[in-house]
């Protein structure tokens, strides 16, 4: 990181109101003959290219000896005494990194009674579990998570972490990379790793306009996030490999502002990213009418109906059942794509799936470009006959 230094020689009011016309985010003031940059400032240089001298930007990044840092390592979500199934798909993307950088593959295991949890992932390529097993750990609590998280890579000095992008997940990883000073990428879509152990963290930006790919060169651990749902579930292989590792759970780390009076499960709702069947509804089909014979679809191949971001804004769908990159990440069996134009946005959310339909009017819509079966015609005359072949009416 760098940072902004003024130049106390050249201040005074003159260059001082010179400088504070220059900031297009009003981040500098003059007050009692100091000048003060705020949390406004957007690091854009402009005070440094066109004042004078008055600011000047020193960069204090220091290189780091990468080759203390070894080690992949998978956040083991397993807070319900269960493993979340991010955490197995983790486990196949590190094995893959690692054939890179012949990094040993770990995982971290925070919770109580999670010894059988813990001997599974030695089924999916994990070398080493680091268990944290506490009472305190039986419900999640940010601080104690975090410090023992935080006691994890102090000891360990993984290269990088992968984390799932749940609830649990969203909340933890940034605030163990903020303790550690360190770069985090959220919902990543691709993990390429580097012979000199940079992690390669690529995720749609701008609006899924771009796939920005970034690395976090100069700071260790390497975080990154990545949804249910984005990369393969490897086999669970019959025999375990590996040894799992009981870590100390010292008081320091029980230390919690947090008491938990109770705690309930949430009733079950759809969840489209367990769904095996999907019939997914665009702009292109949001008629009344086609809804229903979605619905009538979806029912008759048991599964579930499922819609893009514009149906969600004009209230014809729950946010739950909406695919994309502000949705949800899903790789059924089979969906259809109904009216759908297939913007980057929703492509990103169901291109893993394994079988593809798209129906549009539209030859040139980008659907096609992901669809593995491709259905140029209106919606509303196909879906009925296909409900009808299914039926045997036809």
């Amino acid at each position: 990181m760098g940072k902004l230094v003024v130049n106390k020689k050249l201040l005074n009011p003159q260059t001082a109101e010179a400088v504070i016309k220059l900031c297009p985010f009003g981040a500098i003031s003059y007050e009692n003959e100091n000048l003060d940059i705020s949390s406004a400032c957007k690091m854009c240089k402009m005070c440094v290219r066109k004042g004078g001298g008055l600011i000047e930007f020193i960069d204090d990044i220091k290189e780091i000896d990468k080759s203390l840092w070894k080690g992949i390592c998978v956040y083991a979500d397993c807070v319900g005494n269960k493993i979340h199934r991010v955490t197995y798909e983790l486990c196949g993307k590190a094995k893959e990194l690692s054939k890179v950088t012949g990094h040993p593959i770990y995982a971290i295991m925070i919770g109580h009674n999670i010894k059988k949890n813990a001997e599974e992932l030695l089924h999916y390529g994990v070398e080493k579990v680091f268990v944290y097993d506490d009472i305190a750990f039986s419900e999640f609590r940010i601080e104690p998570f975090t410090a023992a998280f935080c006691d994890f890579i102090d000891k360990i000095k993984p290269s990088s972490i992968l984390v799932g992008a749940t609830n649990l997940g969203r909340q933890l990883a940034p605030r163990v990379a903020a303790r550690r000073r360190t770069g985090l990428t959220a919902d990543c879509t691709v993990l390429e790793m580097k012979e000199n152990t940079d992690l390669v963290q690529i995720r749609p930006a701008f609006g899924g306009n771009i796939m920005a790919q970034i690395i976090t060169p100069n700071t260790r651990p390497q975080f990154c996030t990545a949804r249910y749902k984005v990369f393969a579930e490897p086999k669970r292989d019959k025999t375990p490999h590996g040894e799992i590792v009981n870590m100390e759970v010292t008081p320091e780390m029980l230390v919690s502002a947090i008491d938990i009076i109770d705690s309930k499960n949430k009733p079950k709702d759809v969840d489209i990213s367990e769904a095996d069947i999907i019939v997914a509804v665009g702009r292109g089909a949001s008629g009344e009418s086609i809804c229903e014979s979605a619905k009538e679809l979806a029912d008759l191949l048991g599964g579930v109906v499922a819609c893009t971001r514009p149906l969600v804004e004009s209230n014809l769908f729950d946010a739950k059942h909406q695919i994309g990159l502000s949705g949800r990440t899903v790789k059924p069996k089979i969906i259809f794509c109904l009216g759908i134009s297939g913007a980057v946005q929703f492509a990103a959310g169901m291109k893993s799936s394994d079988k593809i339909v798209a129906i549009n009017s539209d030859a040139s819509a980008p659907i096609f470009d992901v669809a593995h079966y491709c259905v140029v015609g209106d919606v509303n005359e196909i879906v009925p006959e296909l409900i009808k072949k299914i039926k045997g009416d036809a």
